[in-house]
């Protein structure tokens, strides 16, 4: 790219999906899972409020799961543009995705654990995998004229997929341990962050 066609940084919000029903003690990943319609609306709501406020655009980028999607269905019906990204999923858990923690065994869980970052657990998408899948998004939402909106982003995304941002946001490494990985945020809440 030309100099003169520099980057400056993007802004992005993001909200985490309401909580969806029927996932307690389970793990939930590519699995679409119901949210109530209520909930769906009230964070639409929400994000409406907040871009009339900091004079956001009107465009919001969702997963195409349901606890993403239903918010972004709401925010077009108000006239919203809403676009449906693959590249917004949560993280794939293979064949552990859907099914309760407690049905793991120990020793599969303790294995992506000592290997954090490139165990595909449940032979599902590697840590590492989700990595590059966030960081190929954040360069697309950078370039000018990329399908994705001029401006600030904003999305409606998932908690692996929000913290893996925020990790590549903050930080120059990658996590190698389960312990180094933060808390996810709660459902509802809003991160900002500069692409």
């Amino acid at each position: 790219m030309p100099a003169h066609m520099a980057l400056s940084p993007r802004p992005c919000w993001v909200w985490r999906h309401p909580r969806p029903c029927d996932v307690a003690g389970r793990c939930i990943g590519h699995t679409d899972v119901p949210i109530d319609k209520r909930k769906a609306k009230r964070l639409a709501h929400r994000i409406r409020q907040q871009a009339r406020q900091h004079g956001l655009p009107r465009v919001i980028h969702t997963s195409s799961l349901r606890r993403c999607a239903a918010v972004g269905r709401v925010l077009r019906a108000w006239g919203w543009r809403h676009h449906i990204d693959p590249a917004l999923q949560e993280m794939d858990f293979g064949r552990w995705d859907g099914r309760p923690w407690s049905a793991i065994e120990q020793a599969q869980v303790d294995a992506w654990c000592d290997d954090f970052l490139h165990h595909a657990p449940g032979g599902g998408e590697s840590l590492a995998d989700l990595f590059r899948r966030v960081e190929d998004w954040a360069a697309r939402a950078r370039l000018p004229r990329s399908g994705l909106a001029d401006g600030p982003q904003l999305v409606v995304g998932h908690a692996g997929w929000m913290l893996t941002l925020e990790w590549l946001s903050t930080r120059s490494d990658r996590p190698t341990r389960a312990v180094q990985w933060p808390a996810p945020p709660a459902y509802g809440q809003c991160l900002q962050f500069s692409l």
